[in-house]
Order: structure tokens, then C-alpha cells, then sequence
């Protein structure tokens, strides 16, 4: 059973920055695609990044911001966000991508607000 647990959320002004991480409980990153989902309230959740090897994917909302990268070492993938905006406010997950193959963790809240 992989188990997800991600940190690193927080309240921040916007145009501020926050870097997530997500430890996985044992090594997955060889053979899957890793990703971090958001979930807005009322809203469906939603890709916003992932890599596979040295590739990189964005939806457009947070491309140019947001850079997604891991640690094999440290079984960990993390997200830096930069220019954060308030509709960038959600709950954020890691899973792998582009579909979600273990069960959720709790996910970590940024709230992006003055």
C-alpha cells in the first residue's frame, strides 16, 4: 500500500511563494508518472502538474509559475509556486498522473489571499 503525505501549504499574499512536498512511502518514481492535483471549492480537482523522467507537463493556468520536481533519494516530489494568485487557493494533492492510481492523502490547503 503506497501511502502520499504532502506539507508545505499556508496562507500567503499574493504574488508570494510556497514550495509543497509529497513523500511517497516507498519508491514509485521509476515506473510512474507523478503528479500534484488542486481541488477548489465547488470544483472539480484538477492536473496541474506532473513528470515522468526529465519531463515536465503544465496546464496552462500555471504554466511559467509553478515548476514541479522530485528527490528519488528522498522518495519526494515537490512544487514550487511562485506568482501565487488567489484563484490558486485549493486543496493540493500528489498522485500519480495522468490518472490517480493510490488512494488520496489528505492534501495540503493554500489559501492565497491579502
Amino acid at each position: 500500500q503506497v501511502q502520499l503525505v504532502e506539507s508545505g501549504g499556508g496562507l500567503v499574499q499574493p504574488g508570494g511563494s510556497l514550495r509543497l512536498s509529497c513523500v511517497v512511502s516507498r519508491s514509485i518514481f521509476s515506473t510512474n508518472v507523478m503528479g500534484w492535483y488542486r481541488q477548489a471549492p465547488g470544483k472539480e480537482r484538477e492536473l496541474v502538474a506532473s513528470i515522468a523522467g526529465f519531463a515536465t507537463h503544465y496546464v496552462d493556468s500555471v504554466k511559467g509559475r509553478f515548476t514541479i520536481f522530485r528527490d528519488s533519494a528522498k522518495k519526494t516530489v515537490y512544487l514550487q509556486m511562485n506568482s501565487l494568485k488567489p484563484e490558486d487557493t485549493a486543496v493540493y494533492f500528489c498522485n500519480t498522473g495522468p490518472t490517480p492510481s493510490y488512494s488520496w492523502g489528505q492534501g495540503t490547503q493554500v489559501t492565497v489571499s491579502s
